[in-house]
């Protein structure tokens, strides 16, 4: 699906919709007005419902850009806004599930003509904030990594992996959109959105006053349990990202990687650091004059071809074990059924306590036994006390309940029968992580990896993934996790 689809399938619809409410309900007033209101109607639904699917992504991507604007205000004259941003990410899958009710709620409202000015000034704002977010996006794509996003007098020209957060969420992980693209998108929808307050009293209104408000409760209500039901007890009914059910992680990486060392340098794009001028010339012409382009005079940008498989987050499957050593190819090349859990995050307090430790000296004496035989034998000199600081942790007990509870015991029945088992968490002090180990009695291994592949892996935390020769067989949430003979008899064959 590309957007030019998409928007073209939604504007059918809402030329449908429009004939709809002309026909059947005699209740057009202005064709073109009625007709933005059925299509960002329409747009805001289907927005809000791929998200709604899996609201755990959303919350994500807003950790992301509270992440990027905590950095970025705590260097400016606004730092003393920095704060903020941490707070607000504890609360990001709330923020999560509102808008993306608010959303949906909104595109009904539009459709229905319900609140005609407060539904025109709600969703004024809300397309406002968007493209104050996708703008800002796409334009650290001109800010060099050394550089504030304030520092609009050292700006360089636009290099795309200067972005902090690469796409907006606009749709989820349903379609991915460039910053630009969003960026333009949101810029046209402002266009409706000075209509609609313009011109709120030509919006068309279909049904009583009382049936429209009756409607868009039960739209929030049921969006509302519908966003929990795919992130609090159960996993997103629909999977968009590349670690579905059936899918070869160890194939596909394997193919991304081949793709990825076959893509050509087409091209070089210069940009002269003083004057800005921009030089673009094809690989053969700048191998023959590269000499007049001095890496201290100019930023160079490579112009590649696009691989032949396209790249995803199962080119960032990367997993290390206690001593730093990969156990990426370990894992994917194992052959026969093996139980993954992936934690992205452990949920306790750190801190420190005062312990005292005693040092005891000893000395060493040569005693003889015979003529010509000794023997060694020690003995305590004295023993020293002394205060020693050491790490404690406080794991929440609600958070350790599903592992002691639901998960250690499918892993047991699995290590008895001869099956893998381990573990998955984000990059943390190996000391952390073996203090969990003991705390919830988890005697498999534990590896670590980057916590964005993890939150992109399963969404639930832990979630629990059988692989059968790299494949991916199943997946499921804690709270829906079915027992060991039931994932046996159902998912595993015999044999292997």
């Amino acid at each position: 699906m590309t957007l030019g689809k998409l928007i073209l399938i939604i504007g059918i619809a809402a030329l449908v919709l429009t004939l709809i409410v002309h026909f059947a309900f005699k209740k057009v007033k202005n064709w073109p007005m009625s007709y933005l209101q059925n299509f960002a109607g329409a747009l805001f639904i289907f927005s809000g419902w791929v998200k709604a699917i899996d609201p755990l992504g959303t919350a994500y991507k807003m950790e992301q850009y509270f992440a990027e604007f905590e950095s970025t205000f705590s260097d400016t004259w606004f730092s003393f806004m920095a704060p903020l941003f941490p707070w607000l990410s504890d609360y990001a899958v709330g923020f999560s599930v509102f808008m993306i009710v608010l959303e949906i709620a909104l595109g009904v409202m539009l459709i229905l003509g319900a609140m005609r000015k407060f539904s025109a000034w709600v969703f004024f704002g809300i397309v406002f904030f968007f493209t104050f977010l996708t703008g800002f996006t796409f334009l650290t794509g001109y800010v060099p990594d050394d550089v504030n996003f304030f520092q609009f007098g050292q700006w360089g020209s636009y290099v795309e992996t200067n972005m902090k957060v690469t796409d907006c969420g606009c749709f989820g992980d349903f379609l991915k959109l460039e910053p630009k693209v969003s960026f333009l998108k949101d810029v046209f929808l402002m266009i409706p959105a000075i209509l609609f307050l313009i011109a709120y009293k030509q919006k068309h209104q279909l049904f009583t006053a009382g049936t429209r408000v009756l409607i868009t409760g039960l739209t929030i209500a049921g969006v509302g349990l519908y966003c929990f039901s795919n992130f609090s007890w159960d996993l997103p009914h629909t999977d968009f990202r590349p670690f579905k059910e059936g899918v070869n992680v160890a194939e596909r990486k394997n193919l991304e990687s081949e793709a990825e060392a076959n893509v050509e340098i087409l091209a070089y794009r210069m940009t002269n650091k003083e004057s800005k001028e921009v030089v673009e010339l094809p690989f053969d012409q700048y191998m023959k004059e590269f000499k007049k382009y001095p890496k201290e005079e100019w930023e160079l940008e490579q112009i590649r071809s696009e691989p032949a498989v396209a790249r995803t987050k199962i080119s960032d499957f990367e997993v290390s074990d206690e001593e730093g050593n990969d156990m990426t190819e370990d894992i994917l090349s194992h052959q026969g059924y093996s139980f993954m859990i992936v934690a992205y995050r452990l949920y306790g307090q750190e801190g420190t306590d005062i312990q005292m430790v005693t040092d005891t000296v000893y000395q060493v004496d040569t005693i003889a036994i015979a003529p010509d035989s000794f023997r060694l034998e020690r003995s305590v000199v004295a023993t020293n006390k002394r205060q020693e600081q050491i790490d404690v942790y406080a794991w929440e007990s609600e958070y350790m309940k599903p592992w002691v509870d639901i998960v250690n015991p499918i892993m047991e029945a699995a290590e008895k029968d001869g099956y893998r088992t381990f573990a998955i968490t984000a990059y943390s002090d190996y000391g952390r992580i073996d203090d969990f180990r003991h705390a919830t009695q988890s005697a498999y291994p534990f590896f670590t990896a980057d916590d964005i592949l993890l939150k992109t892996i399963v969404r639930s935390n832990p979630g629990l993934v059988l692989l059968h020769n790299g494949e991916i067989i199943k997946k499921w949430h804690y709270k829906k996790l079915p027992t060991y003979d039931d994932i046996k008899s159902n998912y595993m064959l015999s044999g292997n």
